[in-house]
């Protein structure tokens, strides 16, 4: 597969913000109760000519003089679903320029995206990547090769170089969940960044049936409610006039959110309570996710899921 010049330059930034992201990670949770999630040591053997050292105990060389390899027992391998909502909700907040922002939810949902593909493949789990919109506008295989990989980092780097859409398109979590979870033919573990916001005259109903559907074939879902908490759920602005335009609709409102705002807090406070409350039904996982927080509020509870699957 051919990468043009740019997309390699964005694919090396990615990788590398998402090993570090996952380097960091490893290291905090080593000196945490969660240590030794990769391998396991199982037994040494006597070391074959020829063979990579990589894996020579020398401790034990030292010792004995002669020349035995750890041997490790490696833990089941999964398959894993990333989806990602890119529509256009997902690039607020945005600037005058219309370019997804470093601290978009977009952007955020992206670089955790690539951290979780770049832990996968320390896993050899084989990872498929999903992008949703008002369809579904790419839907991978899942594979364990790092050919997959740079292609992955592709994709999503090609998200942040997007312009955000013009307004009047709407987003479809309903339609395009549905889709995704009839090409879903293994059971899997489905990871869902979104920040749940469905603007194609869909019920919450009928939003609650697309995430039920994915629990079909016995998949394992996690659901990461991807959310600027600032703006969206404390409603911190300034006390003066705003004029709040609807990215997806363009619908436009004016008004002093301050004055609104116990009354807005509460609505959002139910809406979220009812997704706790359809998922914990259907046994999806939740976490609500601001994008002003580290990595590890996605990678701690990805990776305890994960072994709950072992």
């Amino acid at each position: 597969m051919q990468f043009q010049e740019k997309e390699i330059q964005k694919f090396t930034n990615l990788e590398l913000l998402a090993r570090q992201a996952v380097e960091g990670f490893i290291t905090g949770l080593h000196k945490s109760p969660y240590h030794g999630f990769s391998v396991e040591f199982a037994e040494h053997r006597l070391y074959n000519k020829g063979e990579s050292t990589r894996h020579i105990d020398w401790k034990l060389y030292a010792r004995s003089d002669k020349m035995f390899v750890k041997r490790y027992e490696e833990e089941t391998n999964l398959r894993c679903r990333i989806i990602l909502d890119v529509s256009p909700s997902m690039f607020f907040p945005v600037d005058a320029k219309r370019t997804v922002q470093d601290n978009s939810k977009l952007s955020f949902s992206v670089f955790s995206a690539a951290a979780l593909i770049n832990l996968l493949k320390r896993q050899r789990d084989a990872v498929g990547l999903s992008f949703a919109d008002e369809q579904v506008v790419l839907h991978t295989e899942a594979k364990s090769t790092t050919q997959h990989q740079m292609r992955m980092y592709a994709e999503l780097g090609k998200q942040l170089d997007r312009k955000v859409p013009e307004q009047g398109s709407k987003s479809n979590l309903v339609k395009t969940l549905h889709e995704i979870a009839e090409r879903i033919h293994r059971r899997s573990l489905v990871v869902i960044f979104s920040d749940m916001i469905d603007n194609a005259d869909n019920t919450v109903e009928e939003v609650f049936a697309a995430l039920q559907h994915l629990k079909h074939n016995k998949h394992e879902v996690i659901l990461f409610h991807v959310l600027d908490k600032k703006t969206e759920v404390d409603f911190q602005f300034e006390n003066k006039p705003y004029r709040f335009v609807d990215m997806e609709t363009g619908e436009e409102v004016k008004m002093n959110p301050r004055e609104y705002q116990k009354e807005l807090a509460q609505q959002l406070s139910q809406r979220l309570h009812d997704l706790k409350v359809k998922c914990g039904h259907y046994k999806i996982d939740i976490i609500e996710v601001d994008i002003e927080k580290p990595f590890d509020d996605i990678l701690l509870p990805f990776l305890i899921k994960r072994q709950k699957l072992n």
